[in-house]
């Protein structure tokens, strides 16, 4: 019963673990395939980021209390993603 539970644990996890690749597909539009690119012209490269610093921003976002010129648009990006979303999306950048 025990190795039944720890199975469907595991499964469950790795089920429900957000992709962070899949996630940053979105991303990708403004911000460019590897981060390279200010989105629009206007925001910070986000490769060149540390991993702390882009979910710092990204919750920012999310909250209201960050950002600058692209403050509305990227709030309304970040709304739906969770905080697992959100650290999928940064280890994907961090690469």
């Amino acid at each position: 019963m025990k190795k039944i539970l720890i199975a469907t644990s595991l499964l469950a996890c790795s089920v429900f673990a957000a992709d962070g690749a899949a996630l940053y597909k979105k991303c990708a539009t403004c911000h460019g395939a590897n981060g390279e690119k200010p989105a629009l012209g206007k925001s910070k490269i986000i490769k060149d980021m540390t991993k702390a610093d882009f979910i710092a921003a990204m919750k920012g976002y999310k909250d209201g209390s960050y950002g600058g010129a692209m403050k509305g648009l990227m709030k309304g990006q970040v709304t739906s993603l969770s905080d697992a979303d959100i650290e999928a999306i940064a280890n994907v950048i961090a690469k």
